[in-house]
């Protein structure tokens, strides 16, 4: 039998068997100082991009409002606009880092919907190729990922540092 080790995932159960999870993660997330610590990789007016912890592939951001709502039609209008303007950005930094063949982007919306932080919704974008569900998330639950978090945040950063000089 072949064993597969996740460490990074200790930190998470271990705060959940102690009963030290946040309330929200986006709230805490935003909350702290470190953007390093809670992979915060740009901080716009209203609203923020932060790496999944947990990715379906390299280069998996999730665009999250700072204001803690569940619901579209709570948010106002300047914020529904700033999250679709950092897409686009999020979109560019996509091509730009992984030439992908196409993207996902998507929002889950209450626990039916499959939302795994139901309180606060957040926009996924994921980078995707042809043939890119591999036999490893089909077989072992699975997924095979290139690269660190580490390194995708640095990634990250950078881009939407150039991003923004250059514009």
């Amino acid at each position: 039998m072949d064993f597969l080790w996740t460490p990074w995932r200790y930190q998470y159960i271990a705060q959940a068997i102690a009963g030290k999870q946040p309330e929200c993660i986006f709230c805490d997330a935003v909350a702290r100082s470190d953007d390093e610590v809670t992979q915060i990789v740009h901080r716009g007016a209203s609203c923020f991009v932060i790496l999944n912890l947990y990715p379906y592939t390299s280069g998996h951001v999730m665009i999250v409002p700072y204001a803690h709502v569940a619901e579209l039609a709570l948010c106002d209008a300047a914020t529904l606009s700033e999250m679709m303007r950092l897409a686009q950005k999020v979109e560019k930094i996509l091509h730009m880092l992984y030439k992908p063949d196409g993207m996902n982007y998507g929002m889950n919306l209450g626990r039916a919907a499959g939302a795994g932080v139901t309180g606060h919704l957040h926009l996924h974008a994921l980078p995707r190729w042809v043939g890119d569900a591999n036999f490893m998330t089909v077989t072992a639950e699975t997924r095979v990922h290139p690269e660190t978090l580490a390194t995708t945040y640095q990634r990250f950063k950078e881009a939407f540092a150039q991003q923004t000089t250059t514009k």
